[in-house]
C-alpha cells in the first residue's frame, strides 16, 4: 500500500483539551439551568461534534436549544477553553519524523477549523502540516465521514493514499466510509475495546507506534 498522506484528529489526539471543553460544557449548561456533571462525567464528549454531545446532555433534539448550547458553550471557549489545553508528549517529534520520511500531513477536526488553526499555531505545530481541516461554525462537515470526504477531494488524494489518525471510533468510522484505512492512538479518549471495534490497521499506545504501524503496512 503507497501511503502519502497523514489525517490527524487534534483533541485527544494532537492535544489534550480535557480542562478546556469539560470546563465550557459545564458553563454552558450552567447559563440553561441544567443538571451540571462533574468534569469526568463529560470525558465521553471529547470527540464527538459538540451538537450530538448537547442533545444528550439536555436529553433534546430540539434545533434552538442545541444551537444554544453551542453558542453559549463557545462563549467561554474562544476567549478561555481555547487555550485551556495541553500538547501531547511525544508529537512534534513523530509529526518531525513523519514529514521527514515524505508523508504530507493535514490536520482533520470535528473542531471548527477557525479555532483548530489557533490550536495549531499555538502549540508551534503548524509547520508540520500543509492545511487544518475543520468543520464550519455552524457544524457543517463536523462529523468525520463529511470532513475526511471534504480533505479527499480538496486535496485531490485517493482513499489508498490516506490513513485517518484519532483516538475515538467517530474517526476510524469515517475513515472507513471514505475507504480509508485508520490507525488508533491510546492516549486520548477512546478505549481499546472503541477502537479495535472498528477494524483500525493497527493501535498506537505511544506516538512512536505510528511510525511502527505505518512501516509494517507500506
Amino acid at each position: 500500500m503507497s501511503v502519502s498522506t497523514l489525517l490527524f484528529d487534534l483533541d485527544g489526539t494532537l492535544t489534550d483539551p480535557f480542562e478546556g471543553i469539560t470546563r465550557s460544557i459545564q458553563y454552558a449548561l450552567e447559563k440553561m439551568s441544567a443538571r451540571v456533571p462533574e468534569a469526568e462525567e463529560l470525558r465521553w464528549c471529547i470527540g464527538p461534534p459538540l451538537w450530538d454531545s448537547f442533545s444528550v446532555l439536555l436529553e433534546t433534539d430540539e434545533q434552538s436549544k442545541l444551537d444554544r448550547a453551542v453558542a453559549l458553550y463557545r462563549e467561554r471557549y474562544t476567549v478561555t477553553g481555547l487555550y485551556e489545553n495541553t500538547l501531547i508528549p511525544g508529537i512534534p517529534e513523530i509529526l518531525s519524523a513523519l514529514k521527514s520520511a515524505g508523508y504530507k500531513l493535514h490536520v482533520c477536526t470535528s473542531k471548527p477549523h477557525a479555532y483548530a488553526g489557533k490550536i495549531v499555531e499555538h502549540f508551534e505545530l503548524m509547520p508540520y502540516f500543509g492545511t487544518v481541516y475543520g468543520a464550519e461554525l455552524d457544524g457543517t462537515r463536523s462529523h468525520k465521514t463529511e470532513l475526511i470526504a471534504h480533505v479527499l477531494a480538496t486535496e485531490g488524494i485517493t482513499a489508498s493514499e490516506a490513513f485517518m489518525i484519532g483516538d475515538r471510533k467517530h474517526d476510524l468510522i469515517g475513515a472507513k466510509a471514505n475507504q480509508v484505512a485508520g490507525i488508533g492512538v491510546l492516549w486520548g479518549y477512546g478505549s481499546q475495546e472503541e477502537l479495535e471495534a472498528e477494524d483500525p490497521i493497527g493501535i498506537a499506545t505511544q506516538p512512536h507506534d505510528i511510525s511502527v504501524i505505518l512501516k509494517n503496512v507500506t
